[in-house]
């Protein structure tokens, strides 16, 4: 119950700050909703995303899993890395598909970044130790009998053992708010070479994350709004010494067009500017536009 509470009033605060890292902690639960079973031992991905609650099938219109896991060639029996992995929207499409041979490692934000958000209390910070080990313990669950193998580490704490061992990482809306505290402590630039060092050689980086339009000023793209520029994110993975692949525009959402003072989260789901009585019209509005313009990129760790 206390954990109900404080995800709650976490999660009443990010809307009011408009400061909410896209993590989906607002989407967890004391018991995390689980998948339907999949009646095969190997199941398909199809079958696996069928199988999402309602809530989570929803949402494919916007964020379009089957044709983004493809894009960045996740398999079945891949060691995935996956940045944020918060509530778990994408590791219950994961650990199953990944399979009994395959592993799937969360990775959150250091404790010292989670420290700069106006929301974090002392009491939340001292619940949010814990959440290696409970993501791991809901992860699991999620897995099942037949899914991947779970861990649980954080940027700038990832064990030495895990280098050149991971397939793929995926930074699925988690790096805006890396880059908005990059220049307080250097977090973007210790997450992509924690990505690095845990990748194969020849191995993935998938990134989808908020689009700002490319007129936009650059302090405002800085990831405090919630967006990044593309050309930002590829210059600064390249820098890393990445190989740019390819980008696609899978989750592309030609109707977000924010304006000067707006921020992503005003966007469904979490309506951020909107959530009062009384604002009905805007909420409407909103919701016609949909979830944000994302950018999806492909990046490779070079084979040799």
């Amino acid at each position: 119950m206390r954990r109900m509470i404080l995800c709650a009033s976490a999660a009443a605060l990010l809307a009011a700050c408009g400061d909410a890292p896209e993590t989906d902690t607002t989407e967890t639960s004391e018991t995390p909703e689980a998948a339907a079973p999949v009646d095969s031992d190997s199941p398909s991905l199809q079958a696996i995303l069928a199988a999402q609650p309602e809530e989570a099938q929803a949402r494919y219109k916007y964020r379009n899993p089957e044709q983004v896991l493809e894009f960045f060639e996740v398999q079945p029996g891949m060691t995935v890395v996956e940045a944020l992995p918060g509530g778990g929207w994408y590791s219950k499409i994961l650990l199953p598909y990944v399979g009994s041979d395959g592993a799937v490692i969360g990775v959150d934000y250091s404790m010292e970044m989670w420290a700069k958000f106006p929301f974090a209390t002392p009491e939340w910070l001292e619940e949010r130790k814990g959440w290696t080990e409970t993501w791991t313990a809901d992860a699991t669950g999620w897995a099942g009998t037949t899914g991947g193998r779970a861990s649980a580490y954080r940027f700038g704490a990832m064990p030495p053992e895990l280098n050149g061992t991971a397939d793929a990482v995926l930074f699925v809306r988690a790096m805006h708010n890396l880059a908005r505290f990059e220049s307080d402590g250097g977090f973007l630039s210790t997450a992509i070479a924690d990505a690095y060092r845990a990748l194969k050689p020849g191995g993935i980086v998938g990134i989808v994350q908020h689009r700002a339009p490319a007129d936009k000023p650059d302090d405002w793209a800085n990831g405090s709004r919630g967006y990044l520029k593309q050309e930002f994110v590829v210059a600064t993975m390249e820098a890393a010494g990445f190989e740019f692949v390819e980008a696609s525009e899978i989750n592309a959402n030609p109707k977000d067009q924010p304006g000067e003072d707006d921020i992503v989260w005003r966007l469904p789901p979490t309506y951020a500017t909107s959530r009062e009585e009384g604002k009905e019209e805007l909420k409407a509005a909103m919701t016609e536009i949909g979830e944000s313009d994302r950018m999806t990129l492909k990046f490779r760790k070079p084979a040799g």
